[in-house]
Parts: structure tokens; C-alpha cells; sequence
């Protein structure tokens, strides 16, 4: 297979928060397989699926993991432990596709191409997307994992910063499930109905045995659990990871 050698002085990127620099030498990509959910090959993805119980009261939160060049999913699915190539909580449902155009790939401090070279650096920059991902995956596995403080999200959201990623290093357990549900798409039919049917089900048992405090009760829930995140990440530095 030849390489696709792309000169990045040909690239344009138009990030919200931070430019990308175009002109600080080449990047060398492979070409991406394609995408082939019934092989669960994910090339370069974000990949999503409904965690049981949890997704059933918040149907917005569930399991993350970020794939390889050759599309095996890697996610942190407990404590020391970071599954390669087997998903955990079932096949995946939701899906983002990244750009690597997008990502910075410095072989030294002045090769980077975005604008955060020294807080890249800090971080631990790449080489290649893989090496960014195993990277994070050694690093994980040493982590306790926590649904609080250190979770899946965590986890992409390290694999992100270290390939700064639309030119940011600020990549959260927070941006990271907003680009997924904003920005994914689903693998099929099947997958939205598994994902949102249990939730309608309780909802459902909920309000014929509690009555409609059992909505006001599952919405507090939500807003305690979206308040907790936004605390711990923007208010209180280093409790997430």
C-alpha cells in the first residue's frame, strides 16, 4: 500500500477556538479502510454505545472509545484495564469520523502545526495517530476507574489532547460527549432503538407507578449529574482526568 503524502501547505482549517498553522512542513498519512460496522472496524472514529441502567435514566450518557488507523476500537472500560479490539457494553451505535488533516503529528518542537506547541508538548504530542492512542492507553492503564472523575470520556479526551485536535489541548469529558452527540450519526435504525427504547420504558413504568414527580425526579437527576461535570472540569482543575 503507497503512501498519500499530503503537503500540509495545502491545507485549510477553520477552527472556532484555535487556528491551525499550515505551513511548518509536511504530515504523511496513510489511507484510511473504510468504515464497516458489521467487522466493527471504525477507522479513526469516535465511537458510542448505551450503558445499562445509566443510559435507561439519561439516555445521553453513555460508553466512548477511540479507534486505531486499522479501526479496532480502544476504550478505558476499568480500572487498569483499556479492552483493544472489544467494546465493552455492546456493538457500537454511534459514530464520528476525524480528520487527521486536523491533528498535529510534530517529530520535534518546531514541527508543530498548531498553536499550542509548548502546552502540546506538555501534554505528550505524537508522532502518528496510533502513537497518540497507545500513548494514552499506557498511561490508562495505570488509572482507577471512577464514572465521577475518570471515566471513558477521560480517556478520548487524553487521546485528543495529545493529538491536539482541531488545534485545541482543552479536550474534556464534556467537548468529548458534545462532539459526539452533535456532530455522530448513527450505525443504523436498530441502534437508535436500543439506545432510546429502554429509556421510553421506564419513563413509561415510572410515571404509571409514581405519577409525573417521577419526571421531575429523573430531571433533577440530569441536572445534578450535568452540574457535577461542569464544576469538577471548569471550577475544579485536576479531579477529572
Amino acid at each position: 500500500m503507497s503512501q498519500k503524502v499530503i503537503s500540509s501547505m495545502g491545507l485549510e482549517a477553520d477552527f472556532a477556538d484555535e487556528g491551525v498553522s499550515s505551513t511548518n512542513g509536511l504530515q504523511e498519512l496513510w489511507p484510511l479502510g473504510t468504515i464497516d460496522p458489521k467487522k466493527a472496524r471504525f477507522p479513526c472514529c469516535i465511537v458510542w454505545t448505551p450503558l445499562p441502567v445509566v443510559s435507561w435514566l439519561v439516555p445521553y450518557i453513555g460508553h466512548v472509545g477511540i479507534c486505531q488507523e486499522d479501526g479496532a476500537v480502544l476504550d478505558f472500560a476499568g480500572s487498569n484495564l483499556v479492552s483493544v479490539d472489544n467494546f465493552a457494553y455492546g456493538s457500537v451505535a454511534r459514530f464520528l469520523q476525524l480528520d487527521r488533516n486536523k491533528c498535529c503529528f510534530p517529530v520535534n518542537l518546531a514541527s508543530h502545526i498548531c498553536k499550542k506547541s509548548y502546552s502540546h508538548s506538555e501534554i505528550g504530542a505524537a508522532i502518528s495517530w496510533d502513537d497518540a492512542l497507545q500513548s494514552s492507553m499506557r498511561r490508562f492503564q495505570h488509572k482507577y476507574y471512577n464514572l465521577f472523575t475518570c471515566n471513558c470520556h477521560s480517556f478520548v479526551a487524553n487521546c485528543l489532547n495529545r493529538l491536539a485536535y482541531n488545534g485545541s489541548v482543552a479536550w474534556n469529558v464534556l467537548n468529548v460527549a458534545g462532539l459526539v452527540w452533535f456532530h455522530g450519526q448513527w450505525v443504523d435504525k436498530m441502534s437508535v432503538v436500543r439506545s432510546f427504547l429502554p429509556f421510553v420504558i421506564v419513563t413509561c413504568i415510572g410515571i404509571l407507578m409514581a405519577g409525573w414527580s417521577f419526571l421531575v425526579g429523573m430531571a433533577a437527576f440530569s441536572a445534578l449529574l450535568i452540574g457535577w461535570f461542569i464544576f469538577t472540569v471548569y471550577c475544579v482543575k485536576g479531579l477529572v482526568c
